[in-house]
């Protein structure tokens, strides 16, 4: 079970770190992801890494502003939000599976195996 944590309130150009936790069980050999949705919007690709953390990936739309991280013994992945804007306001979603990295592959919400509850950031003043 995924569950992601870490949302809120914030204003615009500040920062959020969300984080997702792993219950019961190790992040070793896995995959992860990080999706959002917005309000009438469809599910969309924030950020991917394999286990190792030497291969990332990011959508258009949060790169240089959002990093991807994970602590493989405390099986949580985490998400830093830097410079958001109203348009990041949505609910944020972890996603874990066991295979081998493929970016393109990590971009599509239904190859999950294991997805989460969501968080919900909101950007506003």
């Amino acid at each position: 079970q995924l569950q992601a944590s870490g949302g809120g309130l914030v204003q615009p150009g500040g920062s959020l770190r969300l984080s997702c936790a792993a219950s019961g069980r190790s992040f070793s050999g896995y995959v992860m992801a990080w999706f959002r949705q917005a309000p009438e919007k469809e599910r969309e690709f924030v950020a991917s890494t394999n286990w190792r953390l030497d291969s990332t990936d990011y959508g258009d739309s949060v790169k240089a502003r959002f990093t991807i991280s994970r602590d493989n013994a405390k099986s949580t992945l985490y998400l830093q939000m830097n410079s958001l804007k109203p348009e990041d306001t949505a609910v944020y979603y972890c996603a874990a599976a066991r295979r081998s990295y493929s970016r393109s592959w990590a971009r599509v919400w239904e190859n999950f195996t294991s997805r989460g509850q969501g968080t919900l950031v909101t950007v506003s003043s």
